[in-house]
């Protein structure tokens, strides 16, 4: 009985801690923990419901020991895990690893093994698919390519999505469109290449491809899937996400989502078709500040020049239908698409 109590009374004490800054050196591990204890107490709970020794007891300390927070019955134990949870949630010093694995734990996801073995109260699934939300987009700067805490980001938004998928209502394009309606949107969209850049599942053994399950929505392509016709089904986001992105960053997306790639060339050509050539500087200029500069659309072809087959191949191919449509000409100046192609065979391809 006194080891029952010494835990319960080092519970409260995690519980006090979980609203303080002291969170912010919690890791995963630490948040498994502290969720496993409260799985302990819940356990107590149900075993020890009808021994009236120790459920008088433990009453008499959740009394001392947690009248402040209104838990004085019992039945305070059955619902120790979701305080736990909600207090984690409510806690803006808790890290983004942290919280990831806390998000992990309360939104395992379709198909996660443990994931209908308790139903969270509506209240607690909203806040923590809200903190879920926020979580894809707390990004302060933008971060590099490959790191760590971009993969972490697209994993979960790829999580969030396909669980939006299975939710019905207005689907993955509404969850997305609803992110992008937040602020920032430059880290939404950093992610979002993230994500359509993880790896696909591995292919499965030739006897295993016929089952239902490797197209159902469950599965991470789908995720990607839907990434790629949300950006499809919005020119808008489409547009700002090739021209606010980093060359190379849109250039390998366009090479593992061929939809995209087209899109893209159709972007870089119609904003070339918006310069015309400034005689008295001799460089090519926009009408408005904000079209694209020349050398900005030339970085961009560059790097789909760069890049392996068949991309290059197609750009060039694209160009050359350009130029011919301008009429061919060879004398610079006269054609964007005749100076573009100069210069990536001067200096670029």
């Amino acid at each position: 009985m006194d080891s029952l109590l010494q835990q319960l009374d080092r519970f409260a004490e995690v519980l006090a801690v979980c609203r303080t800054t002291h969170v912010r050196g919690w890791d995963p591990a630490a948040v498994r923990r502290a969720l496993q204890w409260a799985a302990y107490l819940r356990h107590v709970h149900r075993r020890f419901g009808r021994h009236v020794r120790i459920r008088a007891a433990l009453e008499r300390r959740l009394q001392q020991r947690w009248q402040q927070a209104g838990w004085t019955s019992f039945g305070a134990l059955a619902r120790c895990d979701l305080l736990l949870a909600q207090r984690l949630l409510d806690n803006p010093a808790l890290g983004p690893a942290a919280l990831h694995s806390l998000l992990q734990q309360l939104l395992p996801g379709p198909g996660a093994p443990d994931a209908a073995d308790e139903t969270l109260p509506g209240s607690l699934v909203l806040l923590a698919r809200r903190r879920s939300a926020v979580h894809v987009l707390r990004l302060s700067a933008l971060p590099q390519e490959d790191s760590a805490a971009t993969r972490t980001q697209a994993e979960l938004l790829l999580q969030r999505v396909q669980e939006a998928g299975l939710a019905g209502a207005d689907g993955p394009g509404g969850f997305l469109c609803s992110l992008w309606e937040r602020r920032p949107q430059g880290p939404l969209l950093q992610v979002t290449a993230a994500a359509l850049l993880l790896p696909s599942p591995s292919p499965q053994p030739p006897g295993e491809q016929e089952q239902p399950e490797l197209d159902g929505p469950e599965t991470p392509g789908e995720g990607s899937r839907e990434l790629v016709r949300w950006l499809l089904s919005r020119p808008d986001v489409m547009a700002t996400f090739c021209r606010s992105l980093p060359a190379g960053l849109v250039t390998s997306v366009a090479g593992r989502h061929p939809e995209l790639f087209q899109v893209y060339l159709g972007l870089l050509t119609g904003w070339g078709r918006r310069l015309h050539y400034d005689l008295q500087k001799g460089v090519w200029v926009g009408a408005e500040p904000r079209d694209v500069p020349w050398e900005e659309l030339y970085r961009r072809f560059q790097s789909l020049c760069q890049a392996p087959a068949p991309l290059k191949e197609d750009v060039l191919a694209a160009l050359e239908a350009c130029k011919a449509q301008d009429g061919g000409f060879q004398v610079p100046g006269l054609s964007i698409w005749t100076d573009l192609l100069l210069a990536l065979g001067s200096g670029g391809a």
